[in-house]
């Protein structure tokens, strides 16, 4: 096998029709139906999957460098309600509710109804990337898809959105340990 400089597979049998591989907070897991080979996966997989590890591996290593911010809870949700009225008024969209919650795969969601969902451990994330969350899943208010014309809204006001972006992926891991 090849070394991808990543901790061995975890390897689960299950009941699905076809084998799915997942990269969940640095791990590699291989979901397969019974009796398909796991190297046999692996092997027709090994360049997403090397390019998958690489982009983690430098996330992990970029995660070492930051801080996390600290603030209350109040503060925090005082600081998103801010930034969802000043963001909702500027794309004149309409917000229903905004949820807290700890998510295990993302920072925040946004539904057709209009409800956002800010995962609560962005309490963490510096001002100005929990500015950049808001506006981004209220964007999602105008354009659900994140296509080209998503993209163009998002620049008008975060012009540096491809590092915000990764530095999300960076403090995501620096939160969640890298495990």
């Amino acid at each position: 096998m090849f070394d991808l400089g990543i901790e061995a597979p975890r390897i689960l049998v299950r009941r699905v029709k076809y084998p799915r591989i997942e990269f969940r907070t640095g791990r590699l897991t291989l979901i397969l139906p019974p009796g398909v080979n796991p190297q046999e996966v692996l092997e027709k997989h090994g360049d997403w999957i090397a390019k998958k590890a690489k982009f983690i591996k430098e996330h992990l290593e970029a995660a070492r460098g930051l801080a996390l911010a600290e603030r209350s809870d109040r503060e925090f949700r005082e600081l998103v309600s801010s930034c969802v009225e000043g963001n909702a008024r500027s794309l004149g969209v309409e917000v229903n509710k905004v949820f807290f919650r700890r998510m295990k795969t993302k920072w925040a969601s946004c539904s057709a109804r209009g409800n956002v969902t800010i995962n609560s451990l962005a309490r963490f994330l510096p001002d100005r990337l929990v500015e950049y969350l808001v506006f981004h899943e209220l964007v999602h208010l105008l354009e659900r898809k994140h296509n080209d014309r998503f993209w163009r809204i998002v620049a008008s006001r975060f012009p540096d959105y491809p590092e915000s972006e990764s530095l999300l992926f960076s403090y995501w891991f620096l939160v969640w340990g890298g495990s």
